[in-house]
């Protein structure tokens, strides 16, 4: 015995167009083809109140980047030189300690708060500290915990 499974039959009518329609259709962008079509425009971040866990993200991935930035610079420079040369240029432009401190806070506070913050993403890859309170009050802990070691960093170089 044998069974035959019910066929769906559906009529689909071709169209034919010409290479000017195609044409003009490439050259018609995302937003375009949303207005010809009178799609509504999602609000996207118009409609949200900045949040504390949005811009602890984004200055997680900020400070990523301009890390990978540091580190490649130096990476590139000491492909020309070496380490006691570089160190002997810097005192060669004779710079006002609070210049010197300043550009070592600019590259002390981003590897601090990515650090930081890479270690709430840890507990939180852990299961623990979830809760909303428990995910601002880390937040505000990154913070100030980076300001912190920053600080002192600062307070113990020569």
């Amino acid at each position: 015995m044998s069974f035959q499974s019910p066929t769906i039959h559906r009529m689909i009518t071709m169209q034919v167009k010409t290479v000017q329609e195609v044409e003009e259709k490439s050259k018609e962008t995302h937003d375009d083809k949303n207005n010809r079509l009178s799609r509504p425009m999602s609000p996207h971040l118009t409609i949200y109140k900045p949040q504390l866990t949005t811009l602890l993200s984004i200055t997680h991935r900020g400070t990523g980047v301009a890390l990978s930035g540091v580190t490649a610079g130096l990476g590139a420079l000491f492909i020309f030189t070496d380490l006691p040369t570089f160190v002997q240029f810097v005192h060669g432009l004779e710079l006002p300690s609070a210049a010197i401190m300043s550009a070592k806070g600019l590259v002390a506070y981003p590897f601090f708060y990515h650090l930081c913050n890479g270690i709430r993403h840890l507990v939180w890859d852990a299961g623990k500290c979830l809760t909303i309170k428990q995910v601002y009050s880390t937040g505000y802990g990154v913070i100030v915990g980076s300001l912190l070691l920053t600080v002192l960093s600062l307070a113990y170089t020569t």
